[in-house]
C-alpha cells in the first residue's frame, strides 16, 4: 500500500531555511548547511538518501520550492537520473518549464496533487518535500503517514519555521540514524480521525 512521507532537512531550532533569503540564496545565509549530509561521503547518510529515493514513486512540492530549486534540479527533478515524476502545486503552468522535464502542475490543492501522485507512483510511496506551507497543509489535512526529518546540528535563530501554526499530532518513533552531519528521524503520524484534536492553530 502506498504511504505518504513528508521529508525535510531542518535546523536544530526548527528552521528549514536560514534568514536573509534572496533569489540567489533561497535557503538564506548559510542555509546550504541543511543539505550537506546528502552530498557527503558518510555511508549511513548515503543509505538514508538511497532508501528514500528507492521506495518513492512520485514527488510533490510547492511552487516556490520548484522555482527556487529548478536551476539545480534541471529537467530531471530532485531525484536526478531516477527522473521520478514531480507534481507541483501551482495555479498555472510557469513559462520556464524545461523541455522533456518530469514536472506536472496541479491546480486543486493537496488532495488533487496527492491523487495524481498516487496514480503515478503505482504501488510505491509518495514523498512530499516542501516547502513549509505545502508540508503544513498536507499534515493538517491528515494526508501524511510518516515524517522523515533530517535534523542538522546548526542553530539559525531565524528563517522559515517548519511547524509554525500546527497543533501537535501524536507521533510514533519509527527509526533514528545518527551521523556527524545529521540525525535522521522517522515518525508515524496519527491521523485526524484517530485524534479529533489534530488541527491547524488559527
Amino acid at each position: 500500500m502506498t504511504k505518504v512521507f513528508f521529508d525535510i532537512s531542518m535546523s536544530l531550532d526548527g528552521y528549514i531555511t536560514a534568514g536573509n533569503q534572496t533569489p540567489e540564496a533561497p535557503l538564506g545565509e548559510g542555509g546550504e548547511r541543511l543539505h550537506e549530509w546528502a552530498f557527503g561521503e558518510d555511508e549511513r547518510d548515503r543509505e538514508v538518501l538511497a532508501s528514500g529515493v528507492g521506495g518513492t514513486g512520485a514527488v510533490i512540492c510547492g511552487r516556490r520550492t520548484y522555482e527556487d530549486s529548478l536551476r539545480w534540479w534541471g529537467a530531471d527533478g530532485p531525484t536526478g537520473p531516477a527522473r521520478l515524476p514531480v507534481f507541483v502545486l501551482a495555479s498555472e503552468v510557469p513559462a520556464d518549464v524545461p523541455e522533456g522535464s518530469v514536472y506536472a502542475f496541479v491546480n486543486g490543492g493537496p488532495e488533487a496533487a496527492l491523487e495524481s501522485a498516487r496514480e503515478a507512483a503505482a504501488e510505491q510511496d509518495v514523498t512530499v518535500m516542501g516547502g513549509a506551507r505545502t508540508g503544513r497543509s498536507f499534515i493538517a489535512a491528515g494526508l501524511v503517514d510518516e515524517l522523515s526529518i533530517h535534523l542538522v546540528p546548526v542553530l539559525f535563530g531565524g528563517g522559515t519555521r517548519m511547524f509554525e501554526g500546527l497543533s501537535t499530532p501524536a507521533l510514533e518513533n519509527r527509526s533514528c540514524v545518527q551521523t556527524p552531519t545529521a540525525t535522521h528521524l522517522r515518525f508515524s503520524v496519527q491521523r485526524p480521525e484517530q485524534d479529533s484534536n489534530l488541527r491547524p492553530i488559527p
